[in-house]
C-alpha cells in the first residue's frame, strides 16, 4: 500500500494550497486522474467506504451469559443433583427444575446484551451514492465507494459531500457541517486559502467532510481522504473502538453474586466439616445433598427476572414521559449519574437562529419571542418600554433586512418554518414581528442587482425598485426611486457608509461615532451573539447589471446592528436548575464559538458569568491526567471536536463520575457510547446519535432527562427494596439448612432444592414484582445522586439482610426444633415427615409479612395507605394461596413433596410467621422513638 495516499501531510491537507495538494496526490485540476491511475489507486486504498470490525458473535454472546458466578453454582448443584437422582432410580425433578432457571436466566440476558450494533449502518448511509468527478477529462459520473484521493469532484447545491477533500474552486459555497460538528448554521467554504495547523475541523473552510450536505454554490474539490481516512471514518473507528462498561447495577450485581456465593461455600465447608466429625464419612452424600440445598438456597434465582421486569416497567414509565430506554440497564443508570455532558445546538438550544437584539442610532433594543414565529415584542433596552416598530430608523433597518435576503418564512402544519439559510430567516422573522409582511413587500419592491455573498467580502447587496405608489407604505420606504440594501461584517460594511439614519434624517459619521458603533458590536459579540451590520444608499436609477459591487457599495446610509443567537429552549433553564437541586453537574460541551457557548451558559445557569471556557485547541495539548484536573472545575468547552468529547468524557469516568451526554449530531456518536447513559435526540437527532445511545428523548427537550433521572432513582430505590425483601429470606433459609443437620439427631434438612426453587421464584418473586412499583417518595429528585461507587451493601443494606436473616432463621430453626419432635409423637396422626412441611410454610407465610412491612423504612404499615400500591396486597394473597396449594392439592403436594397439615399445625406456622411482621415493624418503631422528628 502506498503510503502517501493514507498519510496527511505534516500539519493537514488544510495547510497546503491547491498547487501544492494537486501536486503531492499527483492529479491535475482540470483534467483529473486517468481510468488507469483509479484503478491502481482502488487496489491500494480499498473502496471508499467505512469498515465494520467483527464484534461478538451470538453464540459467543449467549455463551457469556452462563459465566455468571451464580449461574456457574447452580449448575454444578443440577449436575451433582441429577447424578445422585439418577443412582437412587428416581426422576431428576430437581435438576430438571434448576436447569430450567439456569436456561431461562441465560436467555433474558442474552436478549439485553444481543442487540445488533446499527451505529455504523447509520454512518454508511451518510454517503452519497453517485456522485461527478473529473477523469481523463471528462466529466462522469460515478458511485461515491469508488472514489479515490486524488480525484477531481464536482459539487452543487443539494449533494452530499462523498469523502474529505480540498476546494480547488468555489462560488458561494455554504456547507452544513452540523451532523459533523455541531455548528447549528452552514459554514462558508472556499478555495485559495492555506490555514494555520492548529485550525480546529469546524474553522477548516478550505476543507469539506464527507457526509455534509451542500445547501449554496457550487465547488470543486481535490479528494485527500476515502473511507476510514476521512474524519467521518475517524468517527466510525472511534465508535467501533469504545467498549460497553457494565452500568452500575451490573457491577453490584456481580458483586453480590461473589459475596453469596463465597458466603456460601464457606457455609457449605463448615457444616461437611463438622458432619464428617460428628458422623464420619459414611455420612457424606447426605452431607453432600444439605450442601445442594444450601447452596440453591443462597442463589436468588428470582432476582434476574424481577430486576428485568422492574426495568422494563420503569422503561414504560418513562416512555409516558417522553423518553425511550434503547438497553434496559439504563433505566436505573439514570438514577446513578453524576454528570450531564450536553451539547449545545439542538439541545439547550432550539437550533433556530433568533435575532435577539438591534441596535440603531437612537435606541437599543430586545427582541422577545421564541422560534421562527414572527410573534414578539421590541423592549427598547435603555428605557425599558415597549418600543414602536413605526421609528422610522427601525422600520428601515428591519426594510433592509427582509429584502436583502434570500430566506423565506411560511407556514407548514401550523408550524412556522424558514426555507434558506437560517441567518437570513431570523432577519425575515424579525421583520415579521415589525409589522413588515414579507410576501407584499417583495411583490411591492421588485429586485433588479444583486450582488452575492462570499467569505471574501462577507457582505450581500441588492438593488430594488419602490413602487411608483405609496401602497400605504410608510413614506421614507418609498423616498427613492431605488434602493440599494446591504447587509454582512459590521466592520466591512461601516467602512462603505459615510452618514448614519437617525430617526427620519441621515447625519454624517464621525469617528466618534465610528468607534461607538465598533464598540456595541464587540459588547453584542461578547454576549455570544451573531452580529450583522445593516446598510442602504437611495438611487435615482438603477444599477448597471455589470457595475463592479466595489463601486456600487460606497458612501451608503449605516442603519444599525442585529445580534442573532441559536437560542436557549425556555424548559432547559428549569431542567438545569433541577438538575443542581438533584447534585447533578451539567455540563456544556459544543463544537461552536467559545463567546457563544459561554453566553449560552451563563444564561442557562450551567456556569458563572465570565466562567472560563476550555476550547479544543487547548484541550488538544492538554495530557489526560491534566485534562482529569480540569475537569473537575471546567463546566463549558467549546469548539471541540469528536475525539475531544470522547476524552472529556472518559477523563470523567476517570473521576469515578457516572456520565450522561447528551447529542444529536455524528460528532456525539462515539462519546454518546462511551458514556454510562447516551442520550439522543429524538427528533433533530442523526441516525448515528440514535443507534448509538442508550436513551432517546422523544420531545428533544432537556427537561425529559430529568424527569427519566427520577424514574431512574425511583427504580433503583424499589431495586435496592426487593433486594433486601429477597436476600433476608435466603440468608435465613441457608442458616436453617445449616442448622438443621447440627441440631436435630438426624442427618437431613427441611427443604428440598426444587421446595427451595419454588421459594425464590414464587413466594419471594411475586411480592418482589409488587414491591418494584412503589411509587416515589417526595425527596427523591432532592437528594444527590448515591456514590457511583457505592456496594450494593451500602447504606445500612448489609446490615439489615444479616439481621433479617438471622431473625428468619432464629423462627425457622425453633419451629422446626418443636415440629421435629412434635412429628415423632407417635400418639399424633400423621407422617413423621411432615415438621419439614412446617418449617417450609412458616418460611413461605413470613415473607408475607416481611413483604407487607418492608415498603417503608420509616412509616408504619398502618400510617401507608394500601391503594398507594395495592399490588403488594394482592402478591401476598396469591402466593399465600399458591403455598396453601402445595400443601392441599394432592397433585402439587405429591410433585413437590409436602405432607398435609391439620389446622392446628396451620395455625402454628402462621403464628410463627407473624412474628416476621413484628420484628419489622418493631424496628421501625424503635427508630421512630429515638427520631421523634422522622
Amino acid at each position: 500500500m502506498t503510503d502517501w495516499l493514507h498519510t496527511p501531510p505534516e500539519g493537514g491537507w488544510h495547510t497546503l494550497l491547491p498547487p501544492k495538494a494537486l501536486t503531492l496526490l499527483d492529479s491535475d485540476q482540470v483534467a483529473g486522474l486517468s481510468p488507469e491511475t483509479v484503478e491502481r489507486r482502488r487496489e491500494q486504498v480499498g473502496a471508499n467506504v467505512l469498515e465494520e470490525t467483527k464484534g461478538r458473535s451470538s453464540w459467543r454472546i449467549l455463551l457469556d451469559q452462563f459465566t455468571n458466578i451464580m449461574l456457574l453454582m447452580l449448575i454444578a448443584v443440577a449436575i451433582i443433583s441429577g447424578i445422585i437422582a439418577l443412582r437412587a432410580d428416581e426422576v431428576p425433578k430437581d435438576a430438571i427444575a434448576i436447569f430450567a432457571i439456569v436456561i431461562l436466566n441465560g436467555v433474558l440476558g442474552y436478549f439485553q446484551e444481543s442487540r445488533a450494533e446499527k451505529a455504523l449502518a447509520a454512518l454508511k448511509q451518510m454517503a452519497s451514492p453517485i456522485v461527478r468527478v473529473v477523469r481523463g477529462g471528462k466529466v462522469v459520473e460515478v458511485p461515491s465507494q469508488e472514489l479515490v484521493p486524488g480525484d477531481i469532484l464536482l459539487l452543487e447545491a443539494g449533494m452530499q459531500v462523498a469523502a474529505d477533500g480540498l476546494l480547488l474552486e468555489s462560488s458561494n459555497l455554504q456547507v452544513r457541517e452540523s451532523a459533523l460538528t455541531g455548528e447549528a448554521q452552514a459554514v462558508s467554504k472556499q478555495a485559495a486559502e492555506a490555514l494555520p495547523a492548529e485550525t480546529s475541523v469546524g474553522d477548516r473552510t478550505n476543507l469539506v467532510f464527507q457526509g455534509t450536505e451542500v445547501v449554496y454554490g457550487r465547488g470543486k474539490v481535490l479528494i485527500t481522504q476515502t473511507g476510514m481516512q476521512t474524519e467521518l471514518g475517524r468517527i466510525a473507528a472511534m465508535l467501533q473502538a469504545v467498549e460497553s462498561e457494565p452500568t452500575p447495577l451490573q457491577v453490584r450485581m456481580d458483586q453480590l453474586g461473589n459475596t453469596l456465593v463465597t458466603g456460601s461455600l464457606i457455609l457449605v465447608a463448615l457444616v461437611v466439616f463438622g458432619g464428617v466429625l460428628r458422623a464420619g464419612w459414611s455420612a457424606f452424600e447426605d452431607l453432600l445433598e444439605v450442601s445442594l440445598s444450601m447452596a440453591v438456597a443462597v442463589v436468588p434465582e428470582g432476582l434476574p427476572a424481577v430486576i428485568t421486569v422492574t426495568l422494563a416497567i420503569g422503561t414504560q414509565r418513562m416512555v409516558r414521559r417522553n423518553a425511550l430506554i434503547r438497553r434496559l440497564p439504563a433505566v436505573e443508570t439514570l438514577g446513578s449519574v453524576t454528570t450531564i455532558c450536553s451539547d449545545k445546538t439542538g439541545t439547550l438550544t432550539q437550533n433556530k437562529m433568533v435575532v435577539q437584539a438591534a441596535q440603531t442610532a437612537s435606541a437599543n433594543y430586545r427582541i422577545t419571542g421564541d422560534g421562527y414565529a414572527p410573534e414578539g415584542q421590541f423592549t427598547d433596552a435603555d428605557q425599558g418600554a415597549i418600543a414602536a416598530p413605526a421609528q422610522p430608523e427601525l422600520v428601515q433597518l428591519l426594510f433592509c433586512g427582509l429584502l436583502c435576503n434570500d430566506a423565506i418564512l411560511q407556514k407548514e402544519q401550523g408550524e412556522w418554518v424558514i426555507l434558506g439559510d437560517p441567518t437570513e430567516g431570523a432577519l425575515v422573522v424579525l421583520a415579521g414581528k415589525g409589522g413588515l409582511n414579507q410576501q407584499q413587500l417583495l411583490h411591492q419592491f421588485e429586485r433588479v442587482s444583486e450582488w452575492a455573498f462570499s467569505s471574501e467580502r462577507k457582505r450581500m447587496s441588492v438593488a430594488v425598485r419602490s413602487p411608483t405608489t405609496s401602497q400605504n407604505l410608510p413614506d421614507e420606504l418609498t423616498a427613492t426611486p431605488y434602493w440599494l440594501l446591504a447587509k454582512g461584517s459590521p466592520e466591512l460594511l461601516l467602512e462603505r457608509c459615510q452618514s448614519l439614519q437617525r430617526q427620519r434624517d441621515v447625519v454624517p459619521l464621525d469617528d466618534a461615532i465610528r468607534q461607538q458603533i465598533l464598540r456595541q458590536n464587540e459588547s453584542m459579540a461578547a454576549q455570544g451573539l451573531r452580529v450583522l451590520g445593516l446598510a442602504c444608499k437611495p438611487l435615482q436609477s438603477a444599477p448597471d447589471d455589470h457595475a463592479e459591487a466595489d463601486i456600487v457599495e460606497q458612501e451608503m446610509v449605516w442603519l444599525g446592528l442585529v445580534g442573532m443567537m441559536d437560542a436557549p429552549r425556555p424548559e432547559a433553564k428549569e431542567a438545569v436548575r433541577l438538575c443542581l437541586q438533584a447534585g447533578i453537574r451539567p455540563m456544556m460541551i459544543t463544537g461552536d464559538h467559545q463567546l457563544t457557548a459561554q453566553a449560552i451558559a451563563a444564561d442557562m445557569g450551567i456556569a458563572a458569568p465570565g466562567a472560563d471556557v476550555l476550547t479544543g485547541q487547548a484541550l488538544e495539548a492538554m495530557a489526560q491526567t491534566d485534562l482529569r484536573q480540569a475537569v473537575q472545575q471546567v463546566q463549558v468547552y467549546a469548539r471541540v471536536s469528536p475525539e475531544h468529547k470522547l476524552r472529556i468524557v472518559q477523563a470523567l469516568q476517570a473521576e469515578h463520575q457516572i456520565v450522561a451526554m447528551t447529542g444529536d449530531g455524528v460528532n456525539d456518536a462515539p462519546a454518546l457510547k462511551q458514556a454510562d447513559i447516551g442520550i439522543a435526540m429524538g427528533i433533530t437527532g442523526t441516525d448515528v446519535s440514535k443507534e448509538a445511545s442508550d436513551m432517546v428523548l422523544l420531545d428533544d427537550n432537556f427537561a425529559t432527562i430529568v424527569a427519566a433521572g427520577e424514574e431512574g432513582r425511583v427504580v433503583y430505590n424499589n431495586i435496592r427494596r426487593f433486594v433486601k425483601y429477597i436476600l433476608g429470606s435466603n440468608i435465613g433459609e441457608v442458616l436453617t439448612i445449616a442448622a438443621s443437620p447440627i441440631l436435630l439427631p438426624i442427618l437431613d434438612v427441611p427443604l428440598t432444592p426444587l421446595q427451595i426453587l419454588w421459594m425464590n421464584l414464587v413466594t419471594d418473586g411475586f411480592p418482589a414484582l409488587a414491591l418494584a412499583v412503589e411509587p416515589a417518595e417526595p425527596d427523591v429528585m432532592k437528594r444527590p445522586p448515591h456514590d457511583p461507587k457505592e456496594s450494593i451493601f451500602a447504606r445500612g443494606l448489609g446490615a439489615y439482610m444479616i439481621r433479617i436473616g438471622l431473625v428468619f432463621s432464629v423462627i425457622s430453626i425453633s419451629l422446626m426444633y418443636w415440629a421435629y419432635f412434635a412429628a415423632q409423637d407417635p400418639n399424633v396422626p400423621g407422617d413423621p415427615e411432615r415438621w419439614k412441611t412446617m418449617v417450609f410454610t412458616t418460611l413461605c407465610i413470613a415473607q408475607m409479612g416481611h413483604a407487607i412491612a418492608v415498603r417503608s423504612d420509616t412509616q408504619m404499615t398502618y400510617e401507608m395507605s394500601p391503594v398507594s400500591n395495592p399490588f403488594v396486597l394482592a402478591a401476598v394473597v396469591i402466593t399465600t394461596v399458591l403455598q396453601m396449594m402445595l400443601i392441599y392439592v394432592e397433585p402439587l403436594r405429591n410433585f413437590f413433596g409436602t405432607h398435609l397439615l391439620n389446622p392446628t399445625e396451620l395455625l402454628i406456622c402462621f403464628g410463627f410467621s407473624t412474628l416476621m411482621f413484628v420484628w419489622v415493624e418493631g424496628e421501625k418503631l424503635v427508630r421512630k422513638l429515638r427520631s421523634p422528628r422522622q
